[in-house]
C-alpha cells in the first residue's frame, strides 16, 4: 500500500459554479476544507469546514447556480461546518470518479485553494494510484506533493497554501522582500513571478493571512 499526496489544478470547465464560489470568488473565507462527501447518487453531498465570514457564504449559497440545499452549523465567530447538496457537471463528475476507482481511497480533508486547485491524499496499491493519476483528463494539471508508505497528510502550515501562494512566498523570501530592512519591493516579486503587481500582492497577502491564522489557530 502507498500514500500519495497530490494537488490537481483543473481548468474552468471542470469547476462547478459552487466550487468556484467557495474558492475563487469567496475572498472572505481564509480556507475551505471538504471533510466528508457522498457522491453515489445525485445530488452530491458534501460536509465542508470553512473559516471566515461564513454568514456571507450562507447568503451567497442561497442563490448558488447548482446548489440544491445548504445549511450552516456555526462553530464560533469565524468558523462553521456547512452541509451542501449540489448538482455536478459532467466534467466534474468524471474528474472526481477517477479517484474513486477500485483499490484507491481519498483521505479527507480535501484542501480547497483560492485558485480552484485542491490538495488531498490517496491511499491504495501502487498500480491503482498510478492509474488514477494517469487517468486524469487532459488539461488538468497534477502535482505530486509527497509519496511514501507513512503519513503524508497535511502536517505543516506551508501545506495549507495553494501552489501559487507557496511560490509567491518562496520568491518573496528569496529576493529579500521579508528582510529587515526590506531588500525588495512587491514589484520585484511580481517580476520574478511574471505576473501583475496586484496579483503578487494578493498571493502574498493571502499566504500571510493563512500562515498566521494556522499558527495561532484563529
Amino acid at each position: 500500500m502507498k500514500r500519495v499526496r497530490i494537488t490537481i489544478s483543473p481548468p474552468d470547465e471542470y469547476l462547478p459554479p459552487v466550487y468556484r464560489l467557495l474558492t475563487r470568488e469567496a475572498s472572505y473565507l481564509s480556507y475551505v476544507r471538504i471533510v466528508n462527501w457522498n457522491v453515489a447518487d445525485p445530488p452530491a453531498g458534501f460536509l465542508l469546514w470553512v473559516r471566515g465570514d461564513y454568514r456571507r457564504l450562507g447568503r451567497a449559497l442561497e442563490d448558488g447556480a447548482n446548489v440544491r440545499d445548504a445549511e450552516l452549523f456555526p462553530n464560533g465567530e469565524d468558523e462553521a461546518y456547512c452541509f451542501l447538496a449540489a448538482d455536478r457537471s459532467t466534467p466534474a463528475r468524471l474528474l472526481f470518479e477517477n479517484f474513486t476507482r477500485e483499490n484507491v481511497l481519498t483521505i479527507p480533508p480535501i484542501q480547497c485553494h483560492d485558485d480552484g486547485s485542491s490538495t488531498f491524499t490517496l491511499v491504495g496499491t501502487d498500480g491503482a494510484i498510478q492509474a488514477a493519476i494517469e487517468g486524469v483528463p487532459e488539461g488538468v494539471d497534477v502535482t505530486v506533493e509527497a509519496v511514501g508508505t507513512g503519513p503524508v497528510v497535511e502536517d505543516t502550515v506551508v501545506g495549507t497554501l495553494s501552489a501559487r501562494q507557496r511560490e509567491a512566498a518562496r520568491v518573496a523570501l528569496a529576493v529579500g522582500y521579508f528582510d529587515t530592512p526590506r531588500g525588495a519591493t512587491i514589484e520585484d516579486v511580481a517580476n520574478e513571478l511574471d505576473c501583475a503587481t496586484s496579483t503578487a500582492a494578493e498571493h502574498l497577502q493571502k499566504a500571510e493571512s493563512r500562515v498566521f491564522s494556522m499558527l495561532f489557530e484563529q
